[in-house]
């Protein structure tokens, strides 16, 4: 009954590993995992601000084609919806942006009655625009 001997006291908890093998593991394991997930954290910024960079691109190429927005304001906005609804960027508030120009240039050729406002909708999204990625919307 209460044979505590040195012998079974000095027993690994696994009987096929010695006794400080699952801690050294687990140390190991812990900063490997901790490196990888550290490479990977500064890869996805660094392609974020690629994407961010190419799709600034996209609008700045999309803005620059179709009708002049001074001679044919409404045809401008109209060649505009389709292209800036087909960009699309993992960065969710350049994509709020773009939407929200591509939307106020819907609205803009939409309706006769609601130009100033829709105009006006359009100069803040084109803000919002230029905020993100400067000049694209000028």
């Amino acid at each position: 009954m209460g044979s505590d001997t040195a012998k079974d006291r000095a027993r690994p908890a696994l009987p096929w590993c010695p006794a400080p093998w699952p801690r050294a593991f687990t140390a190991v394991t812990t900063l490997l995992f901790t490196a990888v997930l550290a490479a990977c954290g500064s890869s996805t910024i660094t392609t974020s601000r690629a994407d961010i960079k190419q799709t600034c691109k996209q609008v700045e190429a999309v803005l620059s084609d179709g009708p002049e927005p001074i001679a044919d304001p409404v045809g401008y906005a109209q060649a505009q919806v389709l292209p800036l609804r087909q960009i699309h960027t993992p960065d969710a508030s350049l994509q709020k942006a773009i939407d929200g120009l591509a939307s106020a240039y819907e609205a803009l050729s939409a309706g006769e009655h609601v130009e100033k406002p829709a105009r006006a909708a359009v100069t803040a999204a084109s803000t919002r625009i230029n905020a993100i990625c400067p000049g694209a919307a000028s």
